[in-house]
């Protein structure tokens, strides 16, 4: 047998899906566990068990991060409103997680992010906040000292230096504290491709259609469709674990039981806004009478967000509405000085947080902010373990709670987890290559602007794509539609992080669906061209891919002018996605 190695290519799917299907053949070996989702929990979960040296098979029905997972406020959090919701242990787990992630296992991702908080009253309200911003300080720093500074209070004219676009009516001072900020998408794919590295077996593009029992009524494995062929296939597993976060009770319907874990989708949308657009040197945090605001700086853009609102319609791909950014420029407006317009907006997204659902919310289910969000694992039929709640931030710990209810007691204490220790891919070695980033672009004739943003979002990968840079010089030229991105990014997301799509390539692999006015169409012809060459497509299959992301962001953009919400979403549902999505259980309703 072949060493591991960290590729996800459309080579390495058809591999590892072959493998997969010799499970159930004759003398086949069971999987020891099947993950079904592919988002940051089932990241999580695959690369824990992995890691424990146990046999591990993910699926993902449509993408890697395809749903919730690119779509968050991309903030790895200890949850401030919690502490004023007294879940103290929430978040100390989350403020433990926070510092594992900036020095441990994914410093190339996750960013320390400063927020000021600006205060309305000078005393009250500053006294209160610093008591509980002190708690948030004194836990993380008791989790891990020296991740992030300490927070550090300022008057109305300190403010304003640090933030000159927030109104000087909107603030007496401020407290500025730290977070930190990640790309979700590709802090999912970089899981995914650590778990390949550690054994792995991993196929996006392949959904699960049923669940199979043994003569005992023990869920043994599932049967799988390949989406991109329509071939079909059985898996035998001795346990299957269920993340798939929204789909939680459509997924777990498949074995036949009443069990499991009911979820509360509840929507959040964000929007971009250019850089100049709003002029600050830290971040932004408010509270609202629902829920909380940020305003988060990104190297060229602004995102601003979220809203939590019950949702009831098609979850596949929830989108943005004139009333949902309505709501978000009113919250931002409401503290800067030169408000925000729809003009302004060059970018939105949005997504479905999955809550566990306490059964009733006193009787108005768009209250979803009461909702806990701790994660429950339960066993939703024997031999299939079903995990819902929690946030990115807390991955990895959901991920090991899993992985250790499936093992049992005995075969958790026998088989620890060891992610708390075991870097990210692309995570060794980067600080010093970040030291070394002026003489790396000298040498390879890039800019340090790039050189910067490849370090960023691929540590120490980037060796990976200097060396296909050296065999094939054309890769360093920059995307003429999006020239933050070189060429060489888009065949890297083709041979190492397996995008199969247009679609793919430009909402997750880089995100120009909302960092660009035209949600990347300008760059989609020479991206659509390069995985053309690099998957084998004719010219009908790449021009099927152009129409179909062309008709995805007309749908969007139509959508986001329209203020009813299911009226909305039926534009968006009236374009598909580039692979099916089979009904093989009752429609689950918000």
């Amino acid at each position: 047998m072949s060493i591991p190695n960290s590729i996800l290519s459309a080579q390495t799917r058809t591999e590892h899906l072959a493998r997969m299907a010799a499970t159930a053949q004759e003398g086949g070996e069971p999987l020891d566990i099947l993950v079904i989702g592919g988002g940051v929990t089932g990241a999580g979960i695959a690369l824990d068990a992995a890691t424990r040296g146990l046999s591990v098979g993910i699926v993902e029905a449509q993408d890697w991060a395809s749903g919730t997972s690119s779509r968050s406020s991309k903030l790895v959090h200890g949850g401030l409103r919690y502490l004023y919701q007294l879940d103290f242990p929430l978040v100390a787990e989350s403020l433990r997680e926070r510092g594992l992630l900036l020095t441990t296992t994914a410093p190339h991702l996750v960013k320390a992010q400063p927020f000021l908080w600006p205060l309305k009253t000078p005393v009250i309200e500053r006294s209160y906040s610093a008591v509980g911003v002190g708690m948030y300080d004194a836990m993380a720093q008791w989790a891990h000292r020296g991740s992030v500074p300490i927070q550090r209070h300022h008057t109305r004219r300190g403010s304003l230096k640090l933030a000159p676009a927030l109104s000087p009516n909107a603030l007496t001072g401020s407290i500025v504290y730290y977070d930190a900020r990640v790309d979700d998408a590709r802090l999912v794919v970089t899981l995914v491709r650590s778990a390949a590295r550690y054994g792995a077996l991993a196929a996006n593009r392949t959904q699960v259609v049923g669940l199979t029992k043994d003569a005992a009524g023990t869920v043994n494995g599932a049967d799988l469709r390949d989406l991109e062929t329509g071939h079909e296939l059985h898996v035998a597993a001795r346990k299957v674990i269920n993340a798939t976060g929204v789909w939680t009770e459509k997924s777990q319907s498949l074995a036949g039981s009443s069990g499991g874990l009911k979820v509360l989708a509840s929507k959040g949308i964000h929007i971009v806004v250019p850089k100049e657009k709003i002029k600050s040197r830290v971040g932004i945090f408010l509270r609202t009478e629902k829920s909380v605001l940020f305003i988060i700086p990104w190297k060229r853009y602004w995102v601003i967000g979220t809203t939590d609102t019950a949702y009831h319609e098609n979850r596949r791909e929830p989108v943005a509405t004139k009333a949902d950014i309505q709501y978000v420029l009113d919250h931002a407006n409401a503290v800067l000085a030169t408000p925000l317009t729809t003009d302004d907006i060059i970018g939105t997204y949005a997504g479905l947080r999955p809550l566990l659902q306490p059964g009733t919310l006193d009787g108005d289910e768009s209250r979803s902010t009461k909702v806990s969000r701790e994660h429950t694992v339960t066993e939703a039929a024997p031999g299939l373990v079903v995990i819902a709640g929690g946030k990115l931030t807390s991955y990895r710990k959901m991920a090991e709670d899993a992985v250790d209810f499936a093992l049992g007691e005995r075969g958790a204490r026998r088989r620890p987890s060891v992610t708390a220790e075991t870097p990210l891919e692309g995570a060794d070695g980067y600080h010093a290559l970040w030291s070394r980033r002026e003489t790396i672009a000298r040498n390879r004739g890039l800019s340090v602007d790039h050189v910067e943003d490849l370090l960023d979002r691929y540590g120490s990968d980037i060796t990976a794509i200097l060396s296909a840079i050296e065999e094939r010089p054309d890769l360093a030229g920059e995307l003429a539609g999006a020239p933050e991105y070189l060429r060489a990014e888009i065949a890297f997301g083709i041979s190492h992080e397996g995008a199969l799509h247009l679609e793919d390539l430009l909402a997750r692999r880089t995100r120009m669906t909302y960092e660009h006015r035209d949600r990347g169409q300008g760059a989609a012809e020479e991206v659509a061209d390069l995985a053309a060459e690099m998957l084998g497509w004719d010219e009908e299959r790449k021009s099927a891919e152009i129409a179909a992301w062309r008709a995805r962001c007309e749908a969007e953009e139509q959508a986001a002018g329209i203020g009813d919400e299911a009226e909305a979403q039926r534009v968006r549902d009236g374009v598909g996605g580039p692979t099916p999505f089979i009904d093989v259980a009752p429609e689950i309703q918000g």
